[in-house]
């Protein structure tokens, strides 16, 4: 909101730089609700000395005056102050959130502090928007908004990559705790149990109900990768529709993405021109194409063909049966097609048990939304909704049955056609941002060696 010269202000937050000049200094202060500072003009001996000295970077103030035109560059108004208080130094010889250039490294080091600086706010302000933007979605769909558990009995992805759950500690002589040899019967849930890797099984339950629904919190996986694309701890989207097909799936898919891009490109404004000029060049015209643009649409069997016949010496081998790398998928959305595709009709051997096998015998009805830049952004499929073909199909992945009794019961009490996606808020983050490591789009990152905070 503007306010108009002339209007009495006062003005909380934290000091980005102080500079002085004949007697007047200049303090720039932000409070993290929006990209731009405000400056402060303190003419002398209106702030004490020993309290206008101790302003440095990093510390909390109260400014109050009268908004003026400003005759510098950057800002129309500037503040000028009448009043001004220290409510929180900052030791400039230690605070280490500093005007001169840091490393991301570093500033991961750092996560309680780096949100100050430029491009960690505005990073966390589009976060903030997105979020809001996709629950908005899918409010205004009457999608509803459901909880699913973060211990869990079961393993959606089938891939085993999870984090246990466990009472059955012991202490080594160091005070240091390890899992015991007990049996899991006698741990706290009488069974084997683990952080959800996706609440996409318990979902589906709450669709065969409610119609549609949608998750948002945070999931985990124990996979020991330190890549720029891979956290222990994320969050995901994950929304399950009952009497929909895989069309009505990828249709829902593609509306989800324009709009929450189309969101926070109106709401985000300030925040994406810096990404734009400081981390990702051409970044704003991605988004406004993306947030426009019809996605297209081809099976896997089609995709492979392109790359078989593209004439690129690629990393990975490409042939049917393969799961595309994300050098495959840039390569069609960037070089081939030039904007977001659906992919449709994997291999089953390389999707999950839960979704439909077709008639082929050979292919599931999965979809994944691949987007320039990025590649993989959406994951999908129509669930198999056959007692029979999902039995079968838990027994081919090498699964236990007894986890899934509930789920089956889906498939014996008024089974329906219903279909699904997930998306990783952090991916869709990165997108919007130009960041190109995900544990710079996460307050706090969870990865192999890595728990501080």
């Amino acid at each position: 909101m503007s306010l108009p010269v002339g209007t009495s202000v006062e003005a909380f937050g934290w000091v980005k730089t102080r500079r002085d000049s004949k007697g007047i200094s200049f303090v720039q202060v932000n409070d993290g609700s929006c990209f731009a500072d405000l400056q402060v003009v303190v003419n002398e001996n209106v702030i004490p000395a020993d309290t206008l000295k101790a302003m440095t970077t990093g510390a909390s103030v109260r400014m109050k005056g009268e908004l003026v035109a400003s005759p510098g560059t950057g800002q129309a108004v500037e503040l000028l102050a009448t009043e001004g208080e220290l409510i929180g130094p900052a030791d400039p010889a230690t605070y280490p959130m500093q005007k001169k250039g840091a490393s991301w490294e570093f500033l991961r080091e750092i996560a309680h502090l780096r949100v100050r600086g430029n491009t960690f706010g505005a990073v966390f302000r589009v976060r903030n928007r997105a979020a809001y933007a996709i629950h908005k979605f899918f409010q205004d769909r009457r999608f509803a908004y459901i909880q699913t558990p973060i211990i869990t009995a079961s393993d959606c992805e089938g891939a085993g990559a999870m984090f246990a759950v466990s009472t059955n500690l012991t202490a080594d002589h160091d005070g240091q705790y390890k899992l015991s040899d007990r049996d899991a019967a006698t741990d706290f849930f009488g069974k084997p149990a683990y952080l959800t890797v996706s609440g996409q099984l318990e979902a589906e339950t709450l669709a065969l109900g409610l119609t549609n629904v949608y998750t948002f919190g945070p999931t985990f996986r124990a996979e020991n990768s330190s890549t720029s694309r891979h956290l222990a701890e994320f969050w995901m989207i994950e929304p399950e529709m009952a009497f929909c097909s895989l069309e009505g799936d990828m249709n829902l898919a593609e509306e989800f993405l324009k709009e929450v891009i189309a969101d926070v490109l109106e709401n985000c404004a300030d925040d994406l021109a810096f990404f734009n000029q400081r981390i990702e060049p051409e970044l704003l015209q991605t988004l406004n194409h993306v947030s426009s643009a019809g996605f297209e649409r081809m099976t896997y069997t089609e995709a492979i063909k392109l790359l078989e016949s593209s004439g690129e010496s690629f990393e990975f081998p490409v042939f049917w049966g393969a799961d595309l790398q994300s050098e495959h998928e840039r390569w069609i959305t960037e070089k081939k097609v030039g904007r977001p595709v659906i992919l449709t009709d994997y291999p089953k051997e390389i999707k999950a048990f839960y979704m439909r096998l077709n008639e082929d015998g050979k292919t599931v009805r999965a979809m994944d939304v691949l987007a320039p830049r990025i590649g993989e952004i959406i994951g999908g499929s129509q669930r198999e909704e056959r007692y029979d073909v999902l039995e079968a199909r838990i027994k081919e992945a090498g699964l236990p049955a007894e986890p899934y009794w509930w789920y089956m019961d889906l498939r014996r009490y008024g089974s329906v056609p219903h279909a699904g996606f997930g998306l990783g808020f952090e991916r869709l983050l990165m997108y919007l941002t130009g960041m190109k490591n995900i544990r710079d789009v996460i307050p706090f990152h969870r990865t192999p060696g890595s728990a501080d905070f």
